[in-house]
């Protein structure tokens, strides 16, 4: 059995960075406590804490980048701090070990108040999830793309991160710091799982989760690489589909909560407002839009590719999330939809909030206020996958 590694976690980039150390810490024989502005000058600075416990505060950190709920909050981070450069602006990295990064972790993706049986479960999966990315190759380029003529078909993934390991927000795992880790039940979730992993084929497993798969889970394939993974399947969830605030609110954070159409949704455009956001969000002037039609699904409904028609160009567009970031102002609930056509525009039929693989997080909540042990819920959402300990 192996030793807890450490992480390093992308936090914040900007021109300056204020950073408030609560205590002290040491860098190159010079100790910092209290308020500190640091600039470009700084990068390559490591501050390490004098004491355990120690903790620091950064100002403007962005979240929900992209997103509807995106917002500045201040959070504050145990561990140590280290500056460096990434184009041409200071990026603040807290290194810290896996198990502390975790329980942040599943603080910040859901709340510390869940049930302890889903804190368990989310702990395994984004350990999981973790290691596994911190584990392969790092390609400087999280756009993967092939483009012609008449397509662009892009899948995102977190090999972007090469001057650390991953981010710190949804594009990776939620990462609030200690802002939201306040619960005993996060840090008993941690002990009661500390090293446990998914494995196949004695591989850790690239465990990913979303927020709500809408009635059926995805495979891997249809949101990313054409690779198969056989934990990842799609399958019936009957547990995602509830109204019920207790539990919901397990999972949605307060941010979260502003989003309450999510298992069944409609967006509304008139033609000439989806024209406009197609040509603004794609680059591509399409005319005005004539057709929206889905290509390829996935077996839970989500749209692999689409066929955008306007009066002056006609483009295929994937993969799912691509999709997403075009028919919205940040990126639809999901790819998971389909299109009415009427006399003045387009009405989109959705459901589910997310890719949908692996873990539905309103569904694994409904299982763990049920009682379901955090082993049974692991089991259900990744068929074929073991439970096994890294330290």
């Amino acid at each position: 059995m192996g030793r807890e590694r450490s992480v390093r976690v992308g936090i914040v980039k900007a021109v300056t960075l204020h950073v408030f150390f609560h205590s002290a810490y040491v860098s190159e024989g010079k100790k910092f406590v209290g308020e500190h502005v640091f600039s470009l000058t700084d990068a390559g600075s490591l501050f390490t804490p004098v004491d355990e416990g120690a903790s620091f505060t950064l100002k403007d950190v962005i979240i929900g980048i992209g997103f509807h709920w995106e917002r500045r909050e201040e959070q504050t981070f145990c561990g140590a701090l280290e500056l460096i450069e990434e184009d041409g602006l200071l990026r603040a990295v807290n290194v810290v070990p896996v198990e502390t990064y975790l329980t942040s972790v599943i603080s910040s993706e859901m709340s510390a108040n869940a049930s302890l049986e889903l804190l368990k479960a989310h702990a395994v999966i984004s350990r999981s999830w973790l290691l596994a990315m911190m584990d392969s190759p790092r390609i400087g380029n999280f756009a993967h793309e092939q483009l012609s003529a008449d397509s662009i078909i892009r899948w995102y993934d977190s090999e972007a991160h090469t001057l650390f390991d991953v981010c710190a927000d949804d594009h990776c795992q939620r990462y609030q710091g200690i802002t939201r880790q306040s619960n005993p039940r996060v840090m008993a979730a941690i002990e009661a799982t500390r090293g446990q992993v998914l494995t196949f084929d004695g591989k850790i497993c690239d465990a990913r989760f979303s927020k709500c798969c809408g009635g059926m889970t995805e495979v891997f394939e249809t949101c990313w690489e054409n690779i198969r993974h056989p934990y990842l399947v799609a399958k019936p969830d009957p547990y995602c589909n509830t109204k019920d605030h207790h539990i919901l609110s397990q999972v949605l954070n307060n941010y979260d909560q502003e989003t309450v159409d999510f298992y069944q949704w409609t967006v509304q455009y008139t033609t000439d407002e989806l024209s406009e956001l197609i040509h603004r969000k794609s680059g591509i002037d399409m005319g005005r839009i004539l057709g929206l039609q889905p290509l390829e699904r996935g077996a839970s409904g989500r749209i692999i590719t689409l066929k955008i028609v306007g009066d002056k160009h006609t483009i295929i567009v994937g993969k799912e999330l691509e999709i997403r970031k075009w028919l919205s102002e940040s990126h639809l609930y999901s790819s998971a939809f389909d299109v009415e056509k009427t006399s003045d525009g387009f009405i989109l039929h959705g459901k589910g909030w997310g890719h949908g693989v692996g873990l539905c997080q309103i569904g694994a909540a409904v299982m763990g206020e049920q009682g379901i042990p955090y082993t049974e819920i692991l089991d259900f959402y990744y068929p074929h996958a073991e439970l096994t300990r890294q330290w």
